[in-house]
């Protein structure tokens, strides 16, 4: 498991649109999950700690920015061959226990996440209404321990600005996370 980080932030780059299966039973674009004011897409996974650690403040926070006009999906871009935990049953299986209000969907060719340029998991792109990237930081600097109750949640306090200002942040702390597994052939 290589720990990785994530590059700073691309400020204005566009979102870049696909058509991914989901854990609900339908496909999912990129316009169908885009908020009044934004979207954040989050690529995850089941089997990462990083992303383990951070599971329920994820729905939180995901649940939070909904109400400031921000939709959510988060994207499994790993090869389930080598890690049966990310299997599209599991994600099913994981949306459901944690009860997830996004869209979970399966990159299986994993060509969305090459697009996206997305390194590991946890990694989060936040875009305003004009589809312009304006934040790919952590969710917060508690890394794959618990938080504790003054962590700043840069997340959330970053997609609220977004959703007040159609910007982000100038400094953001880039998320840190386990690599993405790609397949073997690639």
């Amino acid at each position: 498991m290589a720990l990785l980080t994530t590059p700073v932030c691309d400020f204005g780059t566009k979102a870049i649109d696909f058509n991914l299966p989901g854990v609900d039973g339908r496909s999912w674009s990129l316009t169908e999950a885009m908020g009044e004011k934004g979207l954040l897409v989050m690529f995850i996974c089941n089997h990462c700690p990083y992303v383990k650690a951070i599971q329920e403040r994820i729905v939180r926070d995901t649940d939070e920015i909904k109400k400031l006009g921000i939709g959510s999906v988060a994207i499994m871009p790993n090869d389930p061959s080598d890690y049966p935990e990310d299997s599209f049953e599991n994600m099913q299986k994981l949306a459901k226990q944690l009860n997830f209000s996004f869209p979970y969907l399966f990159d299986e060719t994993q060509e969305v996440a090459k697009q996206y340029n997305a390194i590991c998991t946890p990694d989060f792109f936040g875009y305003n209404s004009q589809y312009e990237l304006q934040y790919r930081g952590r969710l917060d600097s508690s890394g794959n321990a618990a938080a504790s109750t003054d962590t700043t949640r840069e997340l959330f306090e970053a997609m609220k600005l977004i959703a007040e200002t159609g910007h982000g942040p100038a400094h953001q702390v880039p998320s840190m996370g386990c690599s993405i597994k790609w397949k073997s052939s690639q």
